[in-house]
């Protein structure tokens, strides 16, 4: 039985932080491959063209064979929700021990997710921990068994396991806002990412 990680997100734009996340994944438990799934219509947020963030993605992993671009968000109208992206992958990777990579935050809204109880029991969880008010790996791994007891009251046992990366205080957001104000994002992003957003004028008050 094969071994995949569903890395799944915005990605408005991807930066080294995104890929130190998904190749500490990829050693951590023995994956064969992390799929990278840009979500098409995010949530709550506006974000730049799925095409522009689908391009910067593929840039910055083309030199990894481990990972990979799935367009699954893109063949479903509607809301999309992460249980139906997880059914669709399966479709296509039979046979396989699933994870899920994510962020920390995002970790502790998982009960309230649609089908929540569902997805937790259909993948292992490997959870991000995020430079959020300087939390410690003790404070993490609290927050984490806190959703745990959280699922088992919705009758859900969920595995999950802290990646041991050094904390990047690098986000999308910061990214984009020193876009907005001029400053340099070198270092922050992949040089083809850079000049990606340079050459296609992303995020700059001239693009809003």
């Amino acid at each position: 039985m094969q071994q995949l990680a569903v890395f799944g997100g915005t990605f408005d734009p991807i930066h080294w932080g995104h890929l130190l996340v998904a190749e500490t994944a990829l050693h951590q438990v023995s994956l064969e491959k992390v799929i990278w799934v840009p979500t098409l219509n995010p949530p709550h947020k506006e974000a730049a063209l799925f095409e522009h963030r689908l391009q910067m993605l593929q840039l910055a992993i083309k030199d990894n064979p481990a990972f990979t671009v799935s367009l699954v968000e893109t063949n479903r109208s509607g809301t999309s929700y992460a249980i139906n992206t997880l059914i669709d992958l399966s479709a296509c990777y039979p046979n396989t021990h699933w994870y899920w990579i994510v962020g920390l935050d995002t970790f502790q809204t998982l009960p309230g997710w649609y089908r929540g109880h569902e997805l937790a029991q259909m993948c292992d969880w490997l959870i991000a921990p995020r430079q959020l008010g300087g939390e410690t790996i003790t404070q993490s791994k609290l927050i984490c068994k806190q959703v745990e007891q959280q699922l088992k009251e919705q009758s859900a046992i969920v595995h999950w396991q802290l990646l041991n990366i050094p904390l990047v205080g690098v986000s999308s957001s910061l990214i984009r806002k020193f876009c907005r104000e001029g400053k340099s994002i070198r270092y922050l992003v992949p040089e083809a990412v850079r000049s990606y957003i340079t050459n296609n004028n992303l995020y700059s008050y001239k693009s809003e």
